[in-house]
């Protein structure tokens, strides 16, 4: 070898055999010692937190009005209808006690102006940390920041749509998507009063529409001219007619004034409080940085959506005609790009590289699709307002003709919207968000339980059960909690939820829920399903995050340092898990009552027999010392009538230890040696050859066992005569007894499993979507003793080893017979 190329000599590693620790000395079988090591790694207390806040009334109330047993189908508008009228008439007795009292509405749970000035920042910062990032610099209602303004102009477009300075651009995507679509957003803003500045709003958040109320106050990016610090001085310098006016109209009039998202038009304000109404839905503005626009689409109107992988489409010209074409129609669509473009180099933390235009890590709305004359073209916007694609069909390519603006109705201009070809759409953007929409023509059922998640992530035991009466379609959603209402207070673990459909009564499933890759929020399947009842079987795969806390922890913390933000967070998540809370049905409170009157008798039973047992034992222990202290005395009398005893004599004579003394005729053969003169059988102790004491205690041991094991039975009948066992007179009372764990010697290291247990509980819901308004839909918790694990999925590594055998064999010979 060249001595050039010797540093390319690749040495492999140590074993690690050789740099481990000594192993520590075992004390018990090496699967015992695997079991007390699970034993020790899942906690002894399972479960989950239910409520935060103490003695919360709100979430017993909504617990209580949880729905158990089978759930019937309803309308899939009807949840939103009741939330509609709700909000509508709260903003009418807002309305008119504010006009009573001649007074603006200010909102008591969310008074943006008082927490900036106070320097809380309870609005724009989260629970568990600081976002030195968001500066705004003052407030005003909306009446003294726009000159004439009006909620709607020419109706809510998506080319409204401008974001602020926050995370939000897939909020800000979502609304330009539905944006394109009429009366979409008409229905999220459902009631105003804009006199005395009172707006109300409707959210879908965990299966149920929800209402959201806020009064009129937005941040400004520029304080108040007798509060500003920065920007008087140096406006001061000049001499102006009207200073103060004229700081006001430049710093604090029209939409360009705001701090967050704004309207293009300078006097138009739908945007700026849809957006503040679904931040004090979710407890302030850093709660909402950061998402997908399928979340958004989701909150926003309702539907389900799944993401979409590019490299995983299989057939695109389908994509293309039955899904990409349906835009606005069934379908709404966003887009993404940059997934893991910083894998490489986890530490970048500067800006959104760029590809063409088009920035990574961000979101984007696909407002339209058209196919003319040969050519597939999408129409996106960035919800900047500005930056666009620049390549191919990019404003200024050569692709653009006279004839070609006009047929698509194009205009040049750095305004966020520009069309991409269809192939170049797939090339620069990973992902797609597609949300289902649901009409009048649907109905929905939904059920919700709590989960405790093993560690091993098999299918659980407890299962969703569909009654389906008449075929159709169905969309089934298995989702979890939606954690960003309640950021700070969902705990150290994170979850994966996966499910499988497969008919009642076989084991093999025919469809398993597909996505989704990057929304963990629920995954959905859509199949035709026939008349027949369905299980949904549940896997769900826990992840621990060592930099979160678990929330009775991040409680004890928080309580005494910020006590308002933990009220208004503690209630959103109390309300949230009142969902999870398992409520018995009456079926299932009989199967346990007699499942646990069947687990006490079997315990009385057991306590029985061995309190019998023992009294037995105590009982012959007696009777055997009464028969000893009998032979003493005996003995003791024959000896004082016959004279002392010689000493030959009394060396022949054998105690046996723990019984009665028997005579030399009740010996084993093997211990007794006959002489011709006397023929009267005796113990030798052989003079000088005596026994090692070895050899003694061997041998005496040997004659202990076996006269143990040939007398053991009959000694034990002869001395329970008398023996007396009364249940009621001799058991102990039925009294709840402390069951104490054994101290053991834990097998981990230090601070490993011990210190901080498995504990990992997942509240999950089931949303059924269909067209079968008598679909039902139940939960079926396993009763332990019937309890059976699922099979594996078929492409599950150990689905062949785990398999029967037999029933392959089986198979083999139906299909053999089939062919003859």
């Amino acid at each position: 070898m060249d001595e050039d190329n010797a540093d390319l000599v690749y040495t492999p590693p140590p074993s690690s055999r050789s740099e481990c620790r000594m192993r520590r000395k075992t004390t018990q079988p090496p699967q015992e010692t695997m079991q007390q090591f699970w034993d020790d790694f899942n906690s002894k207390f399972p479960g989950l937190v239910n409520t935060v806040l103490p003695d919360n009334p709100y979430a017993r109330t909504k617990a209580a009005r949880t729905p158990k047993g089978v759930i019937q189908g309803q309308h899939a508008s009807k949840s939103y209808e009741q939330a509609r009228l709700e909000c509508q008439r709260a903003v009418e007795r807002i309305a008119k006690e504010c006009e009573r009292l001649n007074q603006k509405y200010t909102d008591p749970h969310f008074d943006i102006e008082v927490d900036l000035k106070c320097g809380r920042r309870n609005y724009l910062e989260g629970l568990a940390q600081q976002n030195l990032e968001m500066l705004p610099r003052g407030v005003k209602r909306v009446t003294e920041i726009f000159e004439k303004p009006e909620f709607y102009i020419n109706g809510p477009t998506a080319s409204d749509v401008r974001q602020g300075r926050d995370g939000d651009c897939w909020f800000m995507a979502a609304l330009c998507t539905m944006g394109n679509k009429d009366g979409l957003i008409e229905k999220v803003c459902v009631a105003r009063n804009e006199k005395v500045g009172v707006y109300g709003f409707v959210f879908y958040r965990d299966g149920d529409w929800q209402q959201c109320i806020v009064d009129d106050k937005l941040y400004l990016r520029a304080a108040d001219y007798d509060e500003s610090v920065e920007e008087r001085p140096i406006w001061d310098d000049i001499n102006r007619i009207d200073t103060e006016e004229e700081y006001r109209k430049v710093w604090q009039t029209g939409s360009r004034a705001l701090y967050f998202a704004q309207c293009v038009d300078e006097n138009e304000t739908w945007l700026p409080l849809l957006e503040k109404a679904y931040a004090k839905a979710h407890g302030d503005y850093s709660a909402i940085e950061g998402g997908f626009v399928g979340e958004a689409l989701e909150d926003l109107t309702g539907g389900v959506t799944s993401d979409i992988l590019t490299s995983n489409i299989l057939d695109k010209d389908r994509f293309w005609k039955d899904e990409l074409m349906q835009v606005n129609k069934e379908f709404l669509f966003g887009c993404g790009t940059g997934l893991f473009s910083n894998w490489l180099d986890p530490e970048y933390r500067g800006p959104p590289r760029d590809r063409k235009g088009i920035s990574e890590n961000h979101s984007y709305s696909i407002m339209e699709a058209r196919e003319i004359d040969g050519q597939r073209l999408l129409r996106l916007r960035n919800p900047w307002g500005k930056k666009e694609w620049t390549g191919a069909w990019s404003d200024g390519s050569e692709q653009w003709t006279p004839e070609w603006m006009a047929k698509l109705g194009h205009k040049f201009g750095n305004d966020g919207l520009f069309w991409i070809s269809y192939d170049d759409l797939l090339k620069k953007y990973q992902h797609f968000d597609r949300i289902r929409l649901f009409n009048d023509e649907w109905t929905v059922t939904q059920q919700w339980t709590t989960l405790n998640v093993p560690w091993s992530a098999d299918y659980h035991s407890t299962k969703f059960v569909l009654d389906v009466k008449n075929p159709g379609p169905a969309i089934i959603v298995l989702s979890q909690l939606d954690d960003r209402y309640y950021k700070g207070l969902a705990g150290e673990y994170e979850f994966v939820l996966k499910f499988r459909l497969q008919k009642e009564g076989e084991d093999d499933y025919f469809v398993r829920s597909h996505g989704n890759e990057l929304m963990c929020r629920s995954v959905n399947v859509e199949v035709d399903l026939e008349a027949g009842r369905y299980h949904v079987l549940m896997k769900v795969t826990a992840y621990r995050n060592r930099d979160k806390l678990p929330t009775e922890e991040a409680v004890r913390r928080l309580a005494p340092i910020r006590r308002g933000k933990l009220l208004q967070i503690g209630l959103s998540y109390d309300l949230a898990h009142a969902k999870g809370i398992v409520q018995e049905t009456p079926e299932e409170k009989q199967a346990r009552e007699e499942r646990e009157e069947r687990r006490k008798a079997a315990e009385r039973r057991k306590l029985r027999d061995e309190t019998k047992k023992r009294l037995q034992k105590e009982w012959i222990r007696i009777r055997k010392l009464e028969a000893r202290q009998r032979r003493l005395e005996e003995r003791l009398a024959s000896k004082s009538q016959t004279g002392p005893v010689k000493s030959s004599e009394a060396a022949e004579e054998i105690v046996v230890p723990d019984g009665p003394v028997k005579s030399p005729s009740d010996l084993p053969i093997s211990e007794l040696k006959l002489t011709e003169k006397d023929p009267t059988p005796s113990v030798h102790s052989n003079g000088n050859h005596a026994p090692s004491s070895h050899a003694r205690n061997r041998n005496f041991l040997s004659f202990r066992d076996n006269y143990h094991t040939s007398h053991h039975h009959h000694h034990h009948s002869e001395y329970l005569d008398g023996f007396e066992f009364d249940s009621d007179i001799d058991m102990p009372p039925d009294e709840p007894t402390e069951i104490r764990t054994p101290t053991r010697t834990s097998c981990s290291g230090d601070g490993d499993a011990n210190s901080e247990p498995w504990n990992a509980v997942c509240v999950v819901g089931l949303r059924v979507y269909s067209k079968d308004s008598q679909l039902s839909l139940e939960v079926l918790r396993p009763v332990p003793e019937d309890d059976v694990e699922a099979s594996l999925d078929m492409d599950d590594p150990a689905a062949s080893a785990a398999s029967e055998k037999i029933v392959v064999s089986r198979l083999v010979e139906m299909q053999d017979g089939a062919h003859v």
